[in-house]
């Protein structure tokens, strides 16, 4: 029997049912890349925030005043600043443990001296790069003009150490008072031309020429100095006074004292106790953070008198401010909060949970 036929017709049946199997499978899947991101509103931008005791940083979203990450940093992050491009954030770190004034430090459990440094966050990447030495407890630092050196205050040493950011190395340390002095407050002069370093137990600010790399003066202020704001032309400067409840005039050219700011008072029930002090973007405003006292005082800078205050929450330390000026943001340590105020009301719009003890905080454009 011939069986050809049988054989021929099946062939082609088979190769007829796969040609229309094939044409239709739906088309394979393209590799596309993600779609970008929206572009942001004008003006937007983001809120940093360290916190001391959850060792964290909290990223605000100033589109929504809503949380948009939260970055693990390391032991107690405080003083934070930007690079001058805006690419990089410097985060201080400290394994020493946390004591307030006039604690036993003999009773504290020992430091953790390997926590010690300085963290590079990239902004982009919204991740903790590297952690590069800063010296013994850094807690407060500013950068030089040109972003390429870091001064730190060295807290349990009485020191300001030199960071080279480049190399990742201390390169020098400069005495700033003694082991008991406590460091504190570091700003750098707009021109670059010097650095103010605030010592709290010693009630001074020491004076770093940064060409020469040397202490040239040391200047009493007041009780408890903690931070330093440099008008633009670096002739003039803010220092707050903790226990003085006021803010010293410093002329900032022949580095002296010239006159004092009274916020309110010190003691309770009051507890008007300055801490940070920050500028308008046109500089005719000074903010000041009150501690305890709850408050931020308002400065006019061409009469330096104090011309309103509003509540923002407990305890703000670091403020900061958008770049248009219209809102200001403070921690508040003891609630875990950030207090958004509207400064056209001075109301307090907004109350944003942040980590454990939220210590300072950073406006940053995109």
């Amino acid at each position: 029997m011939n069986t050809m036929p049988k054989r021929t017709f099946f062939s082609i049946g088979s190769a007829s049912l796969a040609l229309l199997l094939t044409s239709c499978q739906p088309d394979a899947p393209k590799s596309e890349a993600p779609p970008e991101p929206p572009p942001r509103p004008a003006g937007s931008y983001h809120v940093y925030v360290t916190n001391e005791r959850s060792g964290n940083l909290t990223i605000i979203d100033s589109v929504t005043n809503d949380v948009v990450g939260t970055v693990h940093l390391g032991k107690r992050p405080r003083g934070i600043h930007a690079s001058p491009d805006k690419k990089t954030i410097y985060v201080a770190l400290s394994g020493s443990p946390i004591a307030g004034p006039g604690v036993d430090e003999d009773t504290l459990p020992p430091a953790d001296k390997s926590a010690d440094g300085i963290g590079v966050f990239d902004i982009k990447e919204r991740k903790l790069l590297k952690v590069i030495h800063g010296g013994s407890d850094p807690e407060e630092f500013n950068l030089s003009k040109d972003g390429s050196l870091l001064y730190t205050s060295n807290e349990d040493t009485g020191e300001a150490s030199i960071i080279d950011l480049a190399a990742g190395t201390v390169a020098g340390a400069l005495n700033v008072g003694d082991k008991d002095s406590e460091p504190e407050g570091v700003t750098t002069s707009p021109d670059g031309k010097f650095v103010y370093v605030t010592t709290e137990n010693t009630g001074e600010i020491y004076v770093i020429d940064t060409a020469a790399r040397k202490v040239i003066k040391n200047v009493k202020v007041g009780a408890r100095p903690r931070s330093v704001t440099f008008f633009p032309d670096s002739a003039k400067a803010y220092v707050t006074l903790e226990n003085d409840g006021a803010v010293a005039i410093i002329d900032a050219v022949k580095h002296t004292k010239t006159g004092t700011i009274k916020i309110g008072n010190a003691a309770p029930p009051d507890n008007i106790k300055p801490m940070k002090v920050i500028l308008s973007p046109d500089k005719a405003t000074a903010y000041v953070s009150a501690g305890r006292g709850k408050k931020v005082f308002v400065i006019d800078t061409a009469t330096d008198k104090v011309t309103d205050s509003f509540e923002v929450g407990q305890r703000p330390w670091g403020i900061g401010l958008s770049p248009d000026g219209k809102f200001l943001y403070s921690a508040n340590g003891p609630s875990n909060d950030v207090s958004v105020v509207d400064l056209a009301t001075k109301t307090v719009i907004k109350t944003i949970k942040a980590g454990e003890s939220p210590w300072g905080i950073l406006v940053v454009e995109p």
